[in-house]
């Protein structure tokens, strides 16, 4: 049986860090692209990073490249998501979403679009505020 738990959210004034936790059991994350995607009140889900399968490429969106740093630990079999330099907008829960694709070229990014994500955890609420 697939689990998917997310961990490490809270209350964090502006400027600060945070650092998201996304562990697997029941299958291995180096067979599937793993994506955080987070969803503020009132607002769509929207993706925020993902690192593919294949070689580890990654992929963030705009507004949090260069303060958000995605990696994997395959011995612990979870996806990291460091957040620096928070802001009052980054602010929503958190969702960790783990999707099986077949072996790619060494190129191949993934993709940030929820609905392609087959399994997911519960979520984690960030709350940026000061």
């Amino acid at each position: 049986q697939v689990q998917v738990v997310e961990s490490g959210g809270g209350l964090v004034q502006p400027g600060g860090s945070l650092r998201l936790s996304c562990a697997a059991s029941g299958l291995s994350l180096d067979d599937y692209d793993i994506s955080w995607f987070r969803q503020a009140p009132g607002k769509e889900r929207e993706g925020v990073s993902c690192i593919s399968r294949d070689y580890g490429n990654t992929t963030y969106t705009e507004s949090v490249k260069g303060r958000f740093t995605i990696s994997k630990d395959r011995a612990e079999n979870t996806v990291y998501l460091q957040m620096r330099t928070l802001k009052v907008e980054d602010t929503g829960v958190y969702y960790c979403g783990v999707r099986f694709v077949h072996p790619r070229p060494g190129d191949a990014t993934c993709l940030m679009a929820w609905q392609l994500y087959r399994y997911w955890g519960q979520g984690t609420q960030v709350t940026v505020s000061s």
